[in-house]
């Protein structure tokens, strides 16, 4: 669908943009006065921008909905004509289009000898197309007026602020509902907006922007990701380091990083006379590790993993929420072998990978193969023969563990190849989760070898992976994905107490003891609320599972235990509950997926 939105050629693209032009007939008859500035279509809809004596309210939007499905009706013709540049600019000029002029003048100085411009009606409009054959080709229900805003003539803030009127606008109608439907859900789920809800971080402009600080809540999530990944890769045979926040320049001199990313990293600090920076990535580090003890092929492969904070100087911008932040912890390791066990490593983290998405119940994710453009050496290493190898290899390595992916020529790493796994998010927009590189340089530049079978120095293949990827964005992600409502094994709180008198609180103490004996995150609710708020509270709280305790729960040793968003419950023996539990808990389980 996003490929279909911005191809020209599409049905939707086409009813997008004759959408637009309808808006601006729609609006030049209730404000005739009115300048054009731009019009196209967009994902999922279409905007105009207008500069207006009389800025239009939300409450002329159905006004404006009526009259574009009038115009609909009357199944205007959309008739392109072609004129000379100057023809085109003296004829805007005439009819006082200020902005149009102004572009038309701009495409000319550009090389443009000719420009059109579409008619409908009694409108008429500078445009390129294309456009649906008449307006009656334009579904009049699968499309709204969403939004106003401001925005600056062509993007600038040293001109003058436009006014904008965003459309929605699908193939039918069933596709606009969803649409709708499937947007208020994301906002529901907004990461910033369950953050605060739950306790789960804060960012502080004491602190800093883009520095999020982790609230005990939130702290527990990355601490669990973090397990997770130890266990994973223990059993895969990675040996865990831990390097400093800051180098000496000369380390991110000889990788690469100065000067080409300096722009993305934060300020030098001098000290004793040398220049130190706060690191961006973690990879020179484990670099050092790696050269600082003699390797044979029988070492090989070693694999270095750290969830290694990094700092990275975004623009103020471009950060939001978790999504982009300045300080990241990453999932980080780096894997250097053979080029014989190059395939085998890879397939090993994708694999990886596929089970993590498996654990989370992620299913909507493909992976974009990215890879060097043929003819495009100076772009890249020039290293043509480990470039084909490397490039068969990830090939063959992709087919091997079947995900879906596709090539994309031009977009590799200046180093290798690499791949990005893409998944998307609650809103349906799609997001790159994690990125994994085939590094056929950064060896050479440090100077890291081995000794080989032939007793001779050989420079190891190395593959940076990050299956997490950052503790901020992964949280965001899985914030979203459940909605705040994480299995047991992710949640904050695990159990609540809910003691349905004060007679059961010292019961409910008890086992709460008892659970949190076998580190089971437990509280209780001895709060003076009735036992209804008490759940409700607890649903509010997304907390995965309420324990409720009454009299004759406490005198047979009992549980009644209720589910998240669930209204029913069973009674337990407290044996039982806390066995089925930890059960559940070992394995990381999510009951609601059976």
């Amino acid at each position: 669908m996003a490929r279909e939105q911005q191809d020209p050629t599409s049905p939707l693209y086409k009813i997008r943009h004759s959408l637009a032009h309808v808006l601006a007939q729609a609006v030049l008859e209730i404000r005739p006065g009115a300048k054009l500035g731009f019009g196209p279509p967009i994902e999922h809809g279409f905007y105009y921008d207008f500069d207006l004596d009389t800025p239009l309210t939300p409450e002329d939007l159905p006004e404006l909905e009526k009259r574009m499905r009038k115009i609909i009706g009357q199944n205007q013709k959309f008739e392109r004509a072609d004129l000379p540049a100057e023809e085109m600019i003296a004829r805007l000029e005439k009819d006082g289009a200020a902005y149009k002029a102004e572009q038309a003048r701009d495409l000319k100085a550009g090389g443009e000898a000719t420009l059109s411009l579409y008619a409908n009606g009694p409108f008429t409009d500078m445009c390129e197309g294309p456009h649906v054959e008449h307006t009656g080709k334009i579904p009049p229900d699968a499309f709204r007026l969403d939004s106003l805003a401001g925005a600056y003539w062509k993007g600038s803030e040293k001109n003058k602020m436009l006014q904008r009127v965003y459309g929605l606008a699908f193939l039918n109608k069933n596709e606009l509902k969803a649409f709708v439907e499937q947007r208020e859900l994301a906002k529901e789920r907004d990461h910033r907006k369950l953050g605060a809800q739950l306790g789960l971080f804060t960012i502080s402009e004491e602190v800093g922007k883009g520095l999020p600080l982790w609230m005990p809540n939130g702290t527990v999530i990355r601490e669990e990701l973090e397990k997770l990944a130890k266990e994973k890769e223990f059993a895969l045979g990675y040996k865990r380091v831990a390097t400093p926040h800051i180098t000496k320049e000369g380390l991110f001199l000889t990788s690469g990083h100065l000067p080409h990313y300096k722009d993305s990293m934060f300020p030098p600090m001098t000290a004793d006379g040398e220049t130190f920076y706060l690191k961006p990535m973690n990879c020179p580090f484990h670099h050092m590790i790696f050269k600082a003890q003699p390797r044979s092929y029988r070492d090989l492969p070693v694999r270095l993993a750290e969830y290694g904070t990094c700092y990275r100087y975004e623009q103020s911008g471009e950060l939001s929420g978790l999504l982009r932040v300045r300080g990241l912890a990453m999932n980080d390791a780096h894997i250097y072998c053979t080029p014989e066990q190059a395939k085998e490593e890879f397939v090993q983290v994708m694999r990886l990978h596929m089970d993590y998405y498996e654990l989370f119940g992620l299913k909507d994710y493909w992976v974009r193969l990215s890879l060097p453009e043929l003819g495009e050496g100076g772009k890249y290493v020039n290293d043509p023969q480990a470039w084909e190898q490397a490039e068969r290899l990830m090939l063959e390595a992709m087919e091997e563990v079947g995900i879906p992916y596709e090539s994309a020529r031009g977009e590799a790493a200046f180093y290798g190849p690499k791949i990005d796994m893409q998944i998307k998010n609650v809103a349906g927009r799609e997001e790159t989760a994690s990125t994994n590189q085939l590094d056929l340089i950064m060896a050479r530049r440090f100077d890291l070898t081995y000794i080989g079978a032939d007793n001779q120095r050989h420079y190891p293949y190395i593959i940076h992976r990050a299956p997490l990827g950052t503790h901020e964005r992964f949280v965001a992600f899985l914030i979203e994905h459940y909605g705040g409502a994480f299995p047991s094994w992710l949640a904050p709180e695990q159990v609540r107490l809910v003691p349905v008198n004060p007679e059961q609180n010292a019961y409910a103490e008890t086992l709460a003891a008892t659970l949190r004996k076998s580190f089971v995150r437990a509280e209780v609710d001895t709060t003076a609320e009735s036992l209804g708020k008490k759940v409700r509270e607890g649903q509010t709280q997304k907390v995965p599972n309420l324990f409720i305790v009454g009299a004759k729960e406490a005198e047979e040793g009992k549980v009644a235990w209720r589910r998240h968003g669930s209204k029913d419950q069973k009674v337990l023996p407290v044996a039982d509950a806390v066995k089925e539990l930890l059960e559940e808990i070992a394995e990381r389980r999510d009951w609601r997926r059976g």
